[in-house]
């Protein structure tokens, strides 16, 4: 027999632009919010009957009325209200999951009203709601970090088609990707955000690695040791390469000091970091909601 499989819908990319001018120097919050459905949609798969299925463009509407009705505030928060409400108020969703992306505005000094886009890292969060009970995932992308020194590679497996030089001084680049599952919610969820990312940075920056797989797991056991609360975190780690350029046909000693970035090709190091102790309830909610 062919049978239907799990399946979803719903708005991706909904671009957000709220401006607070409840302050003298108002406050932007830049978002993108993806909606994702799921739930009893058999029939609109089957048969083609529309009658369960809250168009896209509502989706996209709700959005933005529950912005200007109820604000942006931290994006959890925001997330969470959002997925509450399509399950609690559409009958046959089961299931919503709302992700937001957040950009960083910084105000320019002495206007109030005018800003420059930041060239942070993205905040992300996900919340996953099933009409019970809901889980927040946290996480940020493109935290571009980078170490001049204290940073080796050597002693790898080689074959025939190897020809990487082993070196015990390199520059160790990346764009930090990650997400944390919450085992319980945080008290003020900007606060847990800024330690997540200051533990993060802390351990790129004070581990001198014989890998990049060494620093992965350094970058997560600091989170997990800092925020108990806090379940599990997963992290992409591309390898920024740099490599030293021959200056030898120049007749010049580059001194250690000029180097080539790589973009691509590029080594992409990825994994989870999770707590031994976290209840069998909470983990299997988390694995459901990544």
């Amino acid at each position: 027999m062919i049978v239907l499989g799990r399946n979803q819908f719903g708005k991706a990319e909904v671009r957000l632009l709220r401006v607070d001018r409840t302050e003298p120097g108002h406050v932007l919050h830049d978002l993108s919010v993806t909606v994702t459905l799921s739930g009893a949609f058999e029939a609109v798969h089957l048969t083609g009957d529309n009658d369960a299925v809250l168009s896209t463009d509502a989706q996209k509407n709700t959005v933005f009325a529950f912005a200007a009705e109820h604000g942006v505030g931290q994006i959890e928060d925001f997330a969470r209200l959002l997925a509450e409400h399509f399950v609690t108020s559409q009958e046959p969703v089961t299931r919503a999951r709302v992700s937001v992306e957040e950009y960083a505005w910084e105000p320019v000094a002495g206007t109030g009203h005018s800003f420059a886009r930041s060239g942070r890292e993205t905040r992300t969060a996900t919340v996953t709601h099933d009409g019970a009970r809901a889980w927040t995932i946290s996480g940020l992308s493109d935290l571009v970090l980078l170490n001049t020194k204290g940073s080796e590679f050597w002693g790898f497996a080689r074959d025939r088609y190897t020809t990487l030089p082993e070196t015990k001084d390199r520059i160790l680049a990346t764009a930090v990707n990650a997400n944390w599952g919450h085992a319980e919610p945080a008290r003020n969820w900007d606060e847990s955000y800024n330690d997540a990312r200051d533990l993060l940075i802390s351990a790129f920056a004070q581990t001198h690695s014989y890998s990049l797989q060494q620093t992965l797991y350094t970058m997560g056991k600091r989170v997990l040791e800092g925020l108990p609360g806090i379940a599990e975190i997963r992290l992409s780690l591309p390898n920024k390469h740099h490599f030293d350029v021959d200056m030898s046909p120049f007749g010049v000693d580059s001194k250690g000091e000029v180097f080539y970035a790589q973009d691509r090709p590029y080594g992409l190091i990825e994994g989870t970091v999770r707590r031994d102790d976290v209840p069998p309830s909470t983990a299997a909610g988390l694995a459901g909601a990544w």
